[in-house]
């Protein structure tokens, strides 16, 4: 398992090299860069910037200067709508590529904000850009990046026009599962680090039918929850609800 460095214990050297010896490199970086590469791509990414709490990463209608690396923490985005309200449109986790919704504006297009004390590796878009057009196999993985957010918007949109209140709920934390899984914690357990109020958000659901759909999986002997804290006791049970649902 992964045992995530804490911000404080983090020393100028340790990020000085952090692109090389980074156990999450291979998530946001593509696997076989030489040394040489390697260096090149060290040159340009500036490690380890904190966000604290509560904090904006980037506002919607900022220019776009660069993609960020989550190293350590959680972040959302989101949208307002015109009536105020807040849209939670993602949550992004150690290893995830942030930004790429701006591309193509060169405007950011929701809000970043901080779930918990992070750290970000910032990566400067138009030097990377140069660089990606040198080192062919770093360009094929961008491509792969945002293929795999194309993919991950498409199950969003699946989620929200095609599955009732338990399927959503049952694929988001499948989802977590899997997230956690690839980056070397837990698949069983975790804290989630956003709110009953922003999943709901996120899945296009109320506060109460969240609060309430956990409740009847508990109940159900499917999950454990303790505060923020989820045990999947059941993971094949809850694959059943998802795929009772695609089969009906």
């Amino acid at each position: 398992m992964l045992s995530p460095i804490p911000v404080h214990d983090i020393s100028l050297p340790h990020l000085r090299h952090a692109c090389s010896n980074c156990s999450l490199r291979e998530l946001c970086l593509p696997a076989g860069l030489t040394a040489e590469d390697m260096h090149a791509v060290e040159k340009l990414v500036t490690q380890g910037r904190p966000v604290k709490r509560g904090e904006a990463l980037y506002r919607a209608g900022e220019p776009f200067k660069a993609l960020y690396a989550v190293r350590l923490g959680f972040l959302k985005t989101s949208v307002i709508s015109p009536d105020g309200r807040e849209q939670v449109t993602g949550f992004h986790m150690s290893g995830d590529l942030m930004g790429m919704d701006a591309i193509s504006a060169d405007l950011h297009a929701c809000d970043a904000i901080a779930l918990e004390d992070s750290e970000v590796c910032e990566l400067p878009f138009t030097e990377m850009e140069t660089l990606s057009r040198q080192i062919p196999a770093l360009q094929h993985h961008f491509y792969k990046v945002m293929s795999r957010e194309i993919v991950r918007d498409h199950g969003v949109m699946l989620l929200l026009g095609n599955m009732k209140a338990e399927e959503r709920v049952a694929a988001f934390l499948l989802s977590l599962s899997t997230r956690f899984q690839l980056r070397g914690y837990s698949s069983t357990g975790f804290n989630l680090r956003m709110t009953r109020e922003e999943i709901g958000s996120y899945l296009g659901l109320k506060l109460e039918t969240v609060s309430r759909t956990l409740s009847k999986f508990q109940e159900q002997g499917l999950i454990k929850v303790h505060n923020r804290l989820i045990e999947l006791l059941d993971l094949a049970a809850l694959r059943q609800i998802i795929s009772n649902e695609q089969g009906g």
